[in-house]
């Protein structure tokens, strides 16, 4: 069968992102027979004019639509990108059957379901389930009885089967080199699952929370092939947590620097499980800049938002950073359940104390459905079970809902190492184009050590109906 996989994703801030998910799905669909053609939508000038052209010229018996996002996440500056994928599948309609998945889709599928209109839905990990799918579609079967699959009409589905084995992406029909040469960096995973409980995520959801590692040999022979198949010098992990297991990392860290392989990376790591003959393992096999998932310098917002560490352990796991001369990242969550402005003084607080190459903050925390914030939002009323969270909807400790955006903005314009994106400090489209004409290979924060002061484009006032 002729197939078009279609990549729906168009946010190109910070950077464009490679769409690592739908390249998983190439290598399972091409080894089952099916003519494969991808239309990536990130730089399309007119996505439903490339769509319709596409479907045209190619006639495909089945569309594939991934949705990497629903929304970009951010508050103030919201936006949904459902209506642009609605246009999508509406081109579609008619031409041929539209199975939608994705990370985005599988946070709500039955309501992003039937607000697309789409046939069908694969929840969760798609590489197992998804060829079975197009051959139900094929013989004009019913699919009601896939685990993970979704049917058009209908609102309950089987649960999703967790892949184990999980195999190395197909990158070969994708713009990989766009995506490197405007991005910076390419990305690759070498495990799923969280077993931890952070009240706002939708890892363990997605991924489930048992972890399930790749082979040490095939994630080195992926890293070599971006490096002597396709130029690429830099590599951006997109695990969840990359030094968790510790021994894996370590493992994976002693390969790379035995293979030889020229490329740096980066990687989220949990402060809690860094030591320094971890961090020099890793800065031995290529890493030159570490992000941390820290959300807080608050102690009991740590506890409150269910972080793994304390911290201490962000005070240890920085300075671990500073004595080896590697740039570190503490990416923020203001607004969670009992945040104060007694605790938004604790975190720049400590921010001051640790001196990271940047600092990332965002206010409000995105609410998802299944996510402990969720109920946590349901039980003081911030939200009602009637509500629908496809728009962007955030949570805001009340005592500083009105209030959050301010401080804050006084605050990080006060000092020249923080990036707030939703404020737009030190983060607007046209800075980030400019900072693109660097040679910077990585994560563009690593810039920050550039700036003199901090800059900020004023916004307005946001529209009376602008998702909170």
């Amino acid at each position: 069968m002729d197939i078009l996989l279609i990549s729906a994703n168009r946010e190109r801030t910070p950077y464009p992102v490679f769409p690592l998910g739908l390249s998983y799905l190439a290598g399972p669909l091409g080894e089952k027979g099916h003519n494969l053609k991808v239309l990536d939508l990130c730089f399309a000038d007119d996505p439903e004019l490339a769509v319709s052209e596409a479907i045209d010229g190619f006639a495909p018996g089945v569309v594939v639509l991934s949705l990497r996002n629903i929304d970009n996440v951010t508050f103030p500056g919201s936006r949904s990108y459902l209506p642009g994928v609605k246009k999508i599948v509406d081109v579609c309609r008619g031409k041929a059957p539209v199975i939608v998945g994705g990370s985005g889709f599988s946070i709500m599928p039955v309501e992003i379901l039937a607000y697309l209109d789409a046939d069908y839905g694969v929840v969760g990990e798609g590489e197992e389930v998804l060829p079975e799918l197009v051959s139900r579609i094929s013989e004009g079967l019913s699919a009601d009885d896939l685990r993970g699959v979704l049917v058009r009409g209908r609102t309950n589905f089987l649960p999703a089967r967790l892949v184990q084995a999980i195999r190395p992406a197909d990158r070969g029909l994708f713009p990989l080199e766009r995506y490197y040469r405007e991005g910076g960096m390419a990305n690759l995973q070498t495990k799923r699952g969280c077993p931890f409980s952070c009240i706002y995520c939708t890892y363990p959801i997605l991924e489930g929370k048992a972890i399930r590692v790749r082979p040490i040999g095939e994630i080195i022979a992926e890293i070599r092939s971006l490096v002597e198949g396709f130029g690429i010098s830099y590599i951006y992990f997109v695990d969840d947590i990359f030094n968790y297991p510790p021994e894996f990392a370590e493992e994976l860290c002693r390969a790379m620097i035995d293979a030889g392989v020229k490329v740096n990376w980066t990687a989220f790591i949990n402060p809690a499980f860094i030591t320094a003959s971890q961090l020099k393992l890793m800065i031995t096999a290529g890493c030159d800049a570490v992000e941390f998932g820290s959300e807080s310098g608050s102690a009991c917002m740590l506890r409150n938002l269910g972080k793994s560490f304390s911290v201490d352990d962000l005070r240890n796991s920085s300075r671990l950073c500073l004595d080896e001369g590697a740039d570190f990242a503490h990416y923020i969550l203001f607004g969670g359940p009992g945040e104060s402005e007694a605790t938004i003084d604790e975190t720049f607080a400590l921010m001051d104390e640790l001196e990271p190459t940047a600092v990332i903050a965002m206010t409000g925390i995105r609410i998802f459905p299944g996510t402990p914030l969720y109920h946590s939002a349901l039980a003081d009323g911030t939200i009602t079970a009637e509500m629908s969270l496809l728009d962007p909807f955030f949570y805001i400790s009340p005592p500083i809902r009105e209030t959050l955006c301010e401080m804050v903005t006084e605050r990080a314009m006060a000092r020249k190492n923080w990036v707030a994106p939703g404020l737009e400090i030190n983060m607007s489209d046209a800075m980030l184009e400019a900072l693109r004409h660097f040679p910077v290979r990585g994560p563009l924060w690593k810039l920050m050590k550039r700036l003199g002061r901090s800059r900020v484009r004023p916004m307005a006032a946001p529209a009376a109906d602008t998702p909170r």
